[in-house]
C-alpha cells in the first residue's frame, strides 16, 4: 500500500502525517453518499406525507429553557417552513448523493443541522444542556461537521457529477460556479 506524506499547517502547528490517497477516496465517497442518504431519508417520508408538518415538534418538542424557544414557536405552522424542512432535506440529500453542486448542498445541510442542533438545546450550562443525546455535542453537530469536511474535500468530483460539471466551457467561463461545485 503506497502512502504518502502531509505537511499541513494548523494553528500555528506544522503537522505531518502519512495517507493512502485511495483509502481517503473512498471514505470521501461513503461519507458523502451516506449522509446524502440520511439527508434524503429524513426529507423524503416528510414530503411523501400530505400531513406532515413541523408545527408539533417547533410547538411542544423545544426543550423548556431552550434559549430560541420563542423563535421557534413563531415559525409554527408557517408552509414556507415546513416546505423549507422537507423539500430542503430532500434534495441536499439527492445532491449529496449524486455528488452534484456538493458545497452548496453541503452548506445548506450543515445550515439545517446547526438549526436542529440549536433546537434541542436546554438552556445553557447551568440548565443542565441535552444530556439524553449528548452533552453540546450531539448528532446533529457531527453531522454539521461531516457535511463541511464534504464541502471541504470537493467530495462531488469522487464519482460525483460535479467532475463532469467542473469539465464544462460553461463552468471554466463561470469560474465563481467552482464555489457551490466540488
Amino acid at each position: 500500500m503506497t502512502t504518502y506524506k502531509l505537511d499541513n499547517r494548523m494553528f500555528g502547528k506544522t503537522l505531518r502525517t502519512e495517507y493512502n490517497k485511495t483509502a481517503i477516496g473512498y471514505a470521501i465517497v461513503a461519507l458523502r453518499v451516506l449522509m446524502g442518504w440520511v439527508m434524503f431519508q429524513g426529507g423524503i417520508v416528510k414530503v411523501l406525507d400530505p400531513e406532515w408538518t413541523a408545527a408539533g415538534y417547533l410547538n411542544f418538542a423545544i426543550p423548556e429553557g431552550n434559549p430560541f424557544v420563542t423563535q421557534f414557536a413563531a415559525m409554527a405552522g408557517n408552509p414556507a417552513i415546513d416546505f423549507l424542512v422537507a423539500w430542503g432535506l430532500t434534495l441536499t440529500g439527492l445532491g449529496l448523493i449524486l455528488g452534484a453542486f456538493v458545497r452548496w448542498n453541503a452548506f445548506w445541510a450543515a445550515f439545517m443541522m446547526m438549526m436542529f442542533w440549536a433546537a434541542s438545546l436546554h438552556g445553557g450550562l447551568a440548565a443542565g444542556l441535552p444530556f439524553e443525546h449528548g452533552w453540546v455535542v450531539d448528532d446533529h453537530l457531527i453531522y454539521a461537521i461531516l457535511l463541511f469536511a464534504i464541502g471541504a474535500f470537493g467530495a462531488g468530483r469522487l464519482y460525483g457529477f460535479d467532475a463532469i460539471f467542473e469539465a464544462t466551457p460553461f463552468v471554466h467561463r463561470n469560474k465563481w460556479l467552482k464555489a457551490i461545485l466540488g
